[in-house]
Order: structure tokens, then C-alpha cells, then sequence
């Protein structure tokens, strides 16, 4: 049996500034904050962040970690009351996107799944009509479209004539989006439950792409930070077979992190901290507010974060 358990230094230990690194979770959603508080405090610099974004991708653009951004969108979620859900475009990300700080590369999140994939099965794109008419090709250098090598035949795909010596009867396959692979050289995720070994498990409503960032990325540098270590042979007491979604060949690197999504939800352990997530907001409103914060929260060690968070400080 290996095993895999390290600290969040141990961590930001495997990585290099200018790498590429995937954050996995949704929005305010299961983010791996403690891994990225750590990435905070030391001196990686110059990353580019592949991510359904949320405060992650924001903290690292306000602490001037991101060269480049590659997500669909980068937003906080939000509790209205009495309503539905809401988001908000993250306000340190938009600063830095405005202000030109830092590159973004926009995908549709249909995309994004597609990049992923292809970088988990090593092929160098994936087809897709996602994107196909929209602004997306203007706005993303790196998207570009091919012919299928397919056209369709009474019910049935087969070879076009550009793709077939000999002729055919001219016809072409349909035009298609290239989505390129989103090659990785990290891969970050916070789950609820894991053993030693890596196998892990997400006991909220979505997996939210986690185990296709851990693929994607390269043996030795795929981590996820949990909720608790428990034994193996415990998992199955802690959820289903079917949220058993991460093996250990997929992972590298486990962190035993009570409370490591905060202030982002973990569900069903904990919601999002509304309160500390509106402090958060109000921090981008201006430099003191956000030197205040950062002096709060930041600039101090994981543990004395979570005692404050304990404590009710806000």
C-alpha cells in the first residue's frame, strides 16, 4: 500500500512558476482554497490557470500569481434571500482582465469539457458544433475549425471524398470547432472523502470536472486536498459506488484538509460562507480595503485561517 499523504507545501513544493494549472470545483463551489491560499503565500508566479473560475482564479489574479486565464466563465456564486441562485463576475478577475494584467482565453464550457478530455486521452483536439457562429472564433486565436472525414450515406457515416483516393462523388464532411487539448502540467481538487492512497470521493450533487483536471495533468503532479482521510475500507460507508469518481492511478498527492474549501461550499459538509464571501467582495472596492483583508486572511498560516474561521471572525 503507498502512502500518498502530504501537506499543502509539499504541494506548491512540485510546482514552477510559469506552469499550467488546473483548479478544479465549479464558481464558489468545492474549490481547493487551501492549496491556493498556500500557492498565495509563496513565490509562484507567471501561472496560467485553467478553471471553472471562482474566487480561486480571482485571489490569484489580486495577488499577482496569473500570466493567463483559459475558463468559460469566472464567477461567485450567491445566495439571494427568498430567491434563487445567482452569480457575479468575479471582481479581482474582471479588474485584472480589465486593466489588461493578465490574458484570458474564453471557451464555452462545452469546450472546456472537450479540452480536458482530449488532454486525458492524449489526442491533440476534439470535433464539436459548440461555438460554431458565435464570437468565440474571433475571440480565441486558438480555435479554429476542420471538415469531417465523415459525410452521412443512407443512415450511415462514411468517408467523404477528400478523404478517400479515387474520388466519391465530391462531397464534403461537415464543418466542425477543433477544440484544442488543454495540456496541463498540475492538476489541484478538493473532495470530501479520500483513503491514503488517493481513491476519492464527492459527496455534493456534481464531480465538476475534477477527474478529468487529475487526468489531463501528468503522473506527479496530480493532487486533491479532502475533507478527512478514512480508511479504504470505509469509503463505501461514506457514499456510493457511483461518487467513487477519482482512483489512486489518477492522483499523486492527498492533503488532509478539514475545512480546505472554505469560504467556497463543500456540500454536504458545509455551505458557502455568504458572509465571509461578501468581506471578500467588499475587499475589491479598494486598495486598503484589500490590504486589510489580505492582512487578515492571507498573510497568516493555514491554521491560525481556520481558527479565525472557527472563531466566527469575519
Amino acid at each position: 500500500m503507498t502512502d500518498k499523504r502530504a501537506t499543502a507545501a509539499d504541494v506548491v513544493a512540485e510546482l514552477r512558476s510559469g506552469m499550467t494549472i488546473a483548479i478544479g470545483g465549479w464558481g464558489s463551489r468545492r474549490k481547493p482554497m487551501a492549496i491556493v491560499r498556500e500557492i498565495l503565500r509563496s513565490d509562484l508566479a507567471d501561472l496560467t490557470v485553467v478553471s471553472h473560475g471562482g474566487p480561486d482564479v480571482g485571489l490569484l489574479c489580486a495577488t499577482g500569481k496569473v500570466r493567463r486565464v483559459v475558463s468559460a466563465f469566472v464567477a461567485l456564486d450567491r445566495s439571494t434571500p427568498g430567491g434563487p441562485p445567482a452569480a457575479l463576475l468575479e471582481p479581482f478577475f474582471r479588474r485584472a482582465r480589465e486593466s489588461g494584467a493578465i490574458e484570458h482565453e474564453p471557451l464555452d464550457e462545452g469546450m472546456v469539457h472537450l479540452g480536458l478530455q482530449a488532454a486525458a486521452w492524449r489526442v491533440p483536439f476534439l470535433p464539436t458544433r459548440v461555438g460554431l457562429g458565435s464570437d468565440l472564433l474571433r475571440d480565441n486565436p486558438r480555435l479554429t475549425t476542420v471538415r469531417s472525414p465523415y459525410v452521412e450515406r443512407g443512415g450511415h457515416l462514411v468517408p467523404a471524398a477528400a478523404g478517400r483516393a479515387g474520388g466519391g462523388d465530391g462531397a464534403e464532411g461537415e464543418e466542425l470547432v477543433a477544440v484544442p487539448a488543454l495540456q496541463v502540467d498540475a492538476a489541484v481538487c478538493h473532495l470530501n472523502r479520500a483513503d491514503q492512497r488517493g481513491n476519492a470521493l464527492f459527496l455534493g450533487p456534481d464531480l465538476y470536472w475534477d477527474d478529468l483536471m487529475l487526468r489531463a495533468a501528468p503522473t506527479g503532479r496530480r493532487f486533491l486536498s479532502t475533507e478527512r482521510v478514512v480508511a479504504t475500507g470505509d469509503l463505501a460507508g461514506e457514499g456510493c459506488v457511483h461518487q467513487l469518481r477519482i482512483s489512486r492511478m489518477m492522483v499523486d498527492g492527498v492533503v488532509e484538509a478539514p475545512g480546505g474549501a472554505h469560504f467556497t461550499s463543500c456540500e454536504p459538509d458545509y455551505d458557502r460562507d455568504e458572509a465571509f464571501q461578501r468581506s471578500y467582495m467588499e475587499a475589491a472596492k479598494s486598495p486598503e480595503a484589500w490590504d486589510g483583508f489580505r492582512s487578515a486572511w492571507l498573510d497568516i498560516p493555514e491554521d491560525d485561517y481556520q481558527a479565525r474561521v472557527r472563531a466566527g471572525a469575519r
